[in-house]
């Protein structure tokens, strides 16, 4: 059985790939998710989602690993986690009653033959009219700190929003389970295969 990793230490992720029911093993890698001059945010999340995972490689030399990075773009602007809640707070103003693309980066690095493959998924969302009290207490209920877009899908987040728009929900947490599990089978592990 290929032994499979994920390459963050987001519980949100490994609550999504749990549902596959896969056993894996999860290791956080450290990079710079500063974007490069010029670089567009295609580009930049399949950079940081490979990074990621070729983080990973030399500690699991045998091993699918699984890297993943996610960016809000809007206006021409690539935002990614607030790190505070006044960058919070002004991050969700401005998305009041507009619409926001997220772009999930996905990778999957096959350290037994050193092939990898890496794509984005996009999904869009549309605020609804927020108040300035709303957004303030949205930020200092969920503490949205660490999340692109200054929010959290899997929580309070959904009461900020007037319309989803994607393929994969799963995409907005910030694991596309559907173009994983694409990956997972190209690379020899299905997840309906028996046990």
């Amino acid at each position: 059985m290929t032994s499979l990793v994920l390459a963050s230490g987001s519980r949100w992720r490994r609550q999504l790939l749990d549902r596959l029911d896969l056993p894996y093993a999860w290791a956080s890698p450290d990079i710079d998710e500063t974007p490069r001059p010029g670089e567009s945010p295609e580009a930049l999340v399949h950079r940081l989602a490979l990074t990621k995972a070729s983080r990973l490689a030399d500690e699991y030399p045998a091993h699918l690993i699984i890297g993943a990075d996610q960016v809000a773009v809007f206006d021409g602007e690539i935002l990614g986690k607030p790190g505070n809640e006044a960058v919070a707070r002004a991050t969700l103003a401005r998305f009041s009653g507009q619409r926001v693309r997220f772009l999930t980066g996905l990778a999957l690095l096959d350290t037994r033959q050193g092939l990898h493959r890496v794509c984005h998924e996009r999904y869009d969302v549309v605020f609804r009219r927020l108040g300035e009290r709303e957004i303030a207490n949205y930020v200092a209920r969920e503490q949205p700190l660490d999340c692109a877009g200054s929010f959290r899908m899997e929580g309070l987040g959904i009461a900020l929003f007037e319309k989803l728009e994607g393929d994969d929900p799963n995409t907005l947490i910030g694991l596309p389970l559907i173009r994983l599990c694409e990956m997972l089978r190209e690379a020899g592990l299905d997840p309906l295969a028996e046990p």
